[in-house]
């Protein structure tokens, strides 16, 4: 019961945050296997290939959720160190041995899973940003463009670019930078690095043609809709032909093979095409949700630290799905960025959930301060 006297939906933002992140799980695993099962028996010989997977690094991922819950988030920036290097080592790891798919070595192979390295690079930079910007903002110092923190960014988006993995180096590079520019950075900064950005986004399109192809024809897929254009172009029928409520569970189309990466990045247009326009509209509502709820335990944080913190958090989970949506919605180019819980990825799921956990104790140490 709130003070007065009205029913409160949730007991606390973080049960909130919670119980999305459950609805989230729970729509992503059926999404998982909807998506990827013809691919899967084509393939693999088993329709449910990629939904054991799916299912093993759910489970990693609310063992690190719970982790993460109950570990103060202070102790992450004093291990930094540590994990760090273990990051660098990683990613500098999966440059020498990492198989190639696709044309990239993305992956080293981990047990029973595939792990990731820069997406735990991530969540990396969300921290080094944080400990940066909560530093100079306790000490009421000006925020600078150069620091060692900006620099560690910078060689970790640069690792993960020589993949290649554009799409994932330019979120490491972010999210810091919104960070940055949110708490305060003085506008003149804000200028040089807006030029920074933009000339670095020019050499990295020059450094790969294919990406000038698909940024000229973003807007007008249908001019190449058989070469770079195609996934736009079959993501928006994808969508389009879920109309109002959509095919049905396990009905939709696109995935036998016309819709390539079907189960991972353009696994919301399968989700509209077999929930509708009325799934996409809940799916939505389900992540401006977690933003308000994530947004109110960062204003409520103890310190500057968990404040900058959760608002990078907040950024990485939200941004990214913005950042999906926008793309499979072909409102963007092509970048290859996962839509958190619903695309299939395995890294990407256990890093969100670690987040996830760090955000909850955030709010439960701002919950005991207050």
């Amino acid at each position: 019961m709130a003070e007065t006297g009205k029913k409160k939906f949730w007991t606390s933002d973080m049960e909130a945050i919670i119980a999305i992140t459950l609805v989230l799980l729970i729509l992503g695993t059926i999404n998982v296997f909807s998506s990827s099962f013809i691919y899967a028996e084509a393939d693999f010989g088993t329709p449910y290939f990629f939904l054991k997977r799916h299912i093993i690094n759910v489970f990693i991922g609310l063992i690190a959720f719970v982790v993460c819950l109950h570990f103060d988030y202070h102790i992450w920036r004093r291990c930094m160190f540590f994990i760090l290097g273990f990051t660098v080592i990683a990613l500098i790891a999966v440059l020498i041995v990492g198989p190639v798919v696709n044309g990239a070595r993305r992956w080293l192979p981990l047990f029973v899973v595939q792990f990731q390295p820069a997406e735990l690079a991530k969540l990396i930079a969300i921290i080094l940003a944080a400990a940066y910007i909560s530093v100079k903002m306790r000490l009421n110092q000006r925020l600078r463009l150069l620091s060692v923190q900006a620099g560690i960014i910078v060689f970790l988006a640069l690792l993960t670019e020589m993949e290649p993995d554009m799409g994932t180096a330019s979120i490491i590079l972010g999210i810091p930078i919104i960070m940055l520019v949110a708490s305060g950075l003085e506008k003149r900064d804000v200028y040089k690095l807006a030029g920074l950005v933009a000339l670095g986004v020019a050499l990295l399109i020059i450094k790969e043609p294919y990406r000038l192809e698909r940024l000229k024809i973003t807007y007008d897929p249908w001019s190449d809709a058989q070469n770079y254009g195609y996934q736009t172009v079959q993501s928006l029928s994808a969508i389009g032909s879920g109309e109002l409520t959509g095919m049905g569970l396990g009905v939709g189309v696109s995935k036998y093979d016309y819709l390539p990466e079907a189960h991972t990045d353009f696994a919301f247009a399968i989700f509209c095409q077999e929930n509708g326009f009325l799934g996409a509209i809940f799916v939505f509502l389900l992540f401006a949700a977690f933003a308000v709820y994530a947004a109110r335990i960062a204003n409520k944080a103890k310190d500057e630290y968990g404040q900058i913190l959760a608002m990078g958090i907040m950024i990485l989970v939200v941004g990214q799905a913005i950042a999906n949506l926008l793309m499979v919605g072909g409102l963007i180019p092509v970048v290859g960025v996962p839509l958190p819980f619903i695309s299939y990825g395995g890294t990407s799921l256990i890093v969100t959930m670690a987040a996830i956990g760090i955000l909850v104790n955030v709010g439960k140490q701002g919950e005991k301060s207050s």
